[in-house]
């Protein structure tokens, strides 16, 4: 094991130091000519940085009221004015009113699971918040890595964690154990996994209406689902937000959809195409007011919670769905290395990269598409930069063009020499002559 070396780092007025390899930070400055010196209580450097940056101020003052602050605040660096158990930090932090309020009850009973999993992780209920130190963190982050978690899933945990403290930073002093950047993973970890999420082909996506279409297949609200996949194929929406809407939204005067995504709050506009509009007008016959969903019986599924208000019917609807991803021989997931959950390739957000994909390859100037797709910029990037690469393909060709090779104008002077050598009275001649005369 590679022996640890002392660290140290100079500021404006005085400097960050350890006094032993691998120990705590000190903060050394001069006072009217005096030295002195502070424990930061870290042995993070970034900790140790931020701790001594609210004391340059004071430092640089030369005010005796202010140099008695001073003191004040460097006590406060080891001891917070009102002191919190970890075991109670939770109730406390639920209670607080710059808490996190996420959009789902999932997401916020996710906060609560992730600050206990940290707190049975490190295994020290009596600690003080103020105690918890950056070891304690990457203790944790270390933990999370033998799960077998996706990146996103691992660093939304640090995140939640990082808003908890942040939010009773008054228990805290300043204390951030989890602000460092290393505490989480960097999405090149899983570059070489090798899957990813899939578009569906234009094959594929007629397969999907042809087996819906198939009597034989059996599918709760097989009707609704159907319509549900020609709202995702024609528009590029998401699950929610296709499941989800209302009469109301479904101008059949002008031809036109209007919503606002669930995911990013923003309203998009777009026509109803002709498969669409003939789902849709199919779709009436159930219709009861303006108010209600246009497939009723997959919202009142999808919107079904547990006791505790959490959502559990998304999780059945996308079933529904993937049972007819399975029809045309597709598996929705794969199992890889080191995750414990499968990864997705085909499911009802392919239909969304598939739209975008189909825009790309037609010409579809991106900032069209995005009127579709609101600000799902990852998407929209990883297929229009391939239609960027195809525009430099041709570039590239332009300028071999221009070495050696014929322009357009010699090819078609070569091309009519052919034609006028043939024998006029060939029935291929004389096709192609009419081809070329219509």
């Amino acid at each position: 094991m590679p022996k640890l070396k002392k660290q140290s780092y100079k500021l404006a007025s005085g400097t960050i130091y350890q006094k032993q390899e691998g120990g705590v930070f000190f903060y050394r400055y001069q006072v009217n000519g005096a030295r002195k010196a502070v424990s930061l209580k870290t042995k993070d450097i970034d900790e140790a940085k931020a701790k001594a940056q609210r004391l340059l101020p004071i430092v640089q003052e030369t005010n005796a009221e202010v140099l008695a602050a001073h003191v004040k605040v460097a006590r406060r660096l080891a001891t917070p004015a009102v002191r919190l158990f970890l075991s109670n930090a939770w109730e406390k932090y639920s209670q607080h009113p710059d808490r996190a309020t996420p959009a789902t009850i999932s997401e916020q009973r996710a906060y609560e699971t992730t600050f206990k999993e940290f707190c049975t992780c490190i295994d020290q209920p009596n600690i003080m918040l103020h105690e918890v130190t950056h070891q304690h963190a990457e203790t944790y982050s270390s933990f999370l890595k033998t799960q077998g978690l996706a990146v996103d899933t691992h660093n939304r945990k640090i995140k939640r964690l990082r808003k908890i403290f942040k939010v009773l930073q008054d228990y805290c002093q300043g204390n951030q154990p989890f602000a460092s950047p290393t505490l989480l993973r960097r999405p090149r970890e899983e570059q070489d996994l090798g899957v990813r999420r899939r578009s569906f082909t234009s094959e594929q996506v007629q397969a999907l209406l042809q087996e819906l279409d198939n009597p034989s297949r059996k599918l709760l609200n097989k009707r609704e689902i159907r319509l549900i996949y020609l709202l995702g194929i024609y528009t590029g929406q998401r699950l929610k937000d296709c499941v989800l809407i209302r009469w109301h939204m479904v101008d059949f005067i002008h031809q036109k959809i209007e919503i606002k995504q669930y995911k990013t709050g923003k309203k998009v506009t777009f026509p109803i195409a002709a498969p669409l509009l003939a789902g849709l007008n199919e779709a009436l016959s159930w219709k009861t007011d303006d108010t209600s969903y246009v497939c009723p019986k997959v919202a009142e599924r999808y919107n079904q919670t547990d006791e505790r208000g959490k959502n559990t019917g998304n999780g059945l609807v996308n079933i529904d769905v993937l049972r007819v991803i399975k029809w045309i021989g597709l598996e929705p997931s794969v199992k890889v290395p080191g995750r414990k959950k499968s990864i997705t390739v085909y499911g009802f957000h392919s239909l969304r990269h598939s739209f975008v994909s189909h825009c790309a390859e037609a010409g579809i100037p991106k900032s069209v598409v995005q009127s579709f797709t609101g600000t799902d910029a990852e998407i929209l990037d990883q297929y229009y930069t391939h239609v960027g690469l195809e525009q430099q393909a041709k570039a590239l060709k332009a300028v071999a063009g221009g070495i050696g090779t014929m322009t357009a104008q010699d090819r078609l002077q070569k091309a009519i020499a052919f034609i006028d050598a043939l024998d006029e009275q060939s029935q291929v001649t004389q096709q192609i002559r009419a081809i070329l005369a219509d």
